[in-house]
């Protein structure tokens, strides 16, 4: 299954047209179809799309039955301007391929070409393009897509570029890799009035004064503690930005972060009860909504095994420095269903940070990246 200098020229030149034409979650569109035109001479036997939005999952079955492995890349970019200056920049004001998604789904691409030349002996392999990573939207809606049973896997496998590691090292453990995340959105409402005469309203300005450094004060833990708990008041408005009216409605936007699921559900109690608690205070009502879930990304000791002897037999160092990471990942829902694990590729010691508007994917990773999921494929379907 090895890859040849044309497909690597072919691979950059992918990778580097969908860093031009960047789409942020729940855009991916034109994204999806450069992935499809991508796929076709490489005759997978199944594509399915629109998957959880614009989502592209390629099938390469096996003569032989056998087990289904599956590959998780992502298709979104960011809503940030770019200032790398590579040629490559994104042609696209206001939105960057700041994570490196292009950059997997290139790696992605890489396997869909070597498997397009030689099938696995048996079982299947789907190459799953994931859209809306980033707001955690995206592994929701393909799982919860009716097609998704007929390739559910048995085995699912991914991959994070890792800037602060060296180029081409891996970072990966059993257990959690990655934290359980949501966005917790609170709503005060109480009544408006004129400025001169405040009294007349009832306004959520204490409630907020109070609310936010207790908010904040949930955290729990050193990180490194299994119940480690952190709260971070992300955005507060009160009223409207007028000197005339004494407000009548706030709210404040906490993002709440934990290790384990479970201690999620504990810390949205906590936090729950002490807007109630603020709100009866002063005489409000109140709302909560949450954005942007995410379940803890935990790697299964027998997935990750599979990785770990992938980059043994290719030679790549690994260790588990680094982990697991505050950031969130929706690649975690994957493993509800089926053995998951998570490996982070480094990108370089001194590369830009992700989400950073100078960062650019390393295009060094594709082979690597692709040679270890390979070399899975070979193992597990031969």
């Amino acid at each position: 299954m090895d890859l040849t200098n044309r497909d690597i020229v072919d691979l950059v030149e992918f990778r580097q047209t969908l860093h031009r034409f960047p789409e942020i979650s729940g855009e991916e569109e034109q994204t999806a179809l450069r992935v499809v035109d991508f796929l076709t001479p490489c005759e997978p036997d199944t594509v399915l799309t629109g998957m959880g939005g614009h989502g592209v999952a390629a099938v390469f079955n096996g003569e032989a039955p056998g087990p289904t492995l599956l590959f998780r890349s992502e298709l979104d970019a960011l809503p940030i301007e770019e200032l790398s200056g590579v040629a490559h920049s994104s042609e696209v004001p206001g939105k960057s391929h700041m994570c490196g998604h292009d950059g997997h789904t290139a790696i992605l691409a890489a396997m869909a070409r070597a498997l397009g030349r030689r099938r696995p002996a048996k079982g299947r392999v789907v190459l799953m393009f994931q859209p809306a990573e980033e707001t955690g939207a995206g592994a929701a809606g393909v799982t919860a897509d009716p097609r998704y049973a007929a390739i559910a896997p048995d085995y699912a496998l991914s991959l994070h570029n890792f800037p602060g590691t060296p180029l081409g090292h891996v970072r990966i453990r059993d257990g959690v890799v990655a934290c359980a995340s949501r966005g917790m959105r609170t709503v005060l409402t109480g009544k408006t009035a004129h400025s001169s005469m405040p009294e007349t309203g009832t306004s959520p300005m204490q409630a907020v004064s109070r609310l936010m450094p207790r908010l904040g004060a949930l955290g729990q833990g050193t990180f490194g503690d299994e119940d480690f708990a952190m709260a971070t008041v992300t955005h507060c408005s009160m009223g409207e930005a007028v000197f005339g009216i004494a407000p009548g409605q706030a709210e404040i936007w906490t993002t709440l972060r934990t290790r384990r699921d479970d201690r999620m559900a504990d810390l949205c109690r906590q936090a729950e009860l002490l807007v109630a608690e603020a709100a009866a205070e002063a005489g409000l009502s109140h709302s909560v909504d949450y954005h942007e879930i995410f379940v803890a990304s935990v790697n299964a000791p027998e997935a990750a095994t599979l990785l770990r002897e992938a980059l043994d037999a290719e030679g790549i160092p690994h260790d588990e420095e680094g982990l697991p990471m505050r950031a969130s990942e929706d690649f975690g829902l994957f493993g509800r269903g089926a053995k998951s694990a998570m490996m982070f590729l480094g990108s370089g010691q001194t590369h830009p940070a992700l989400h950073n508007p100078d960062y650019d994917f390393p295009d060094e990773l594709i082979p690597i990246g692709a040679r270890v999921f390979l070399c899975v494929v070979d193992t597990m379907l031969g």
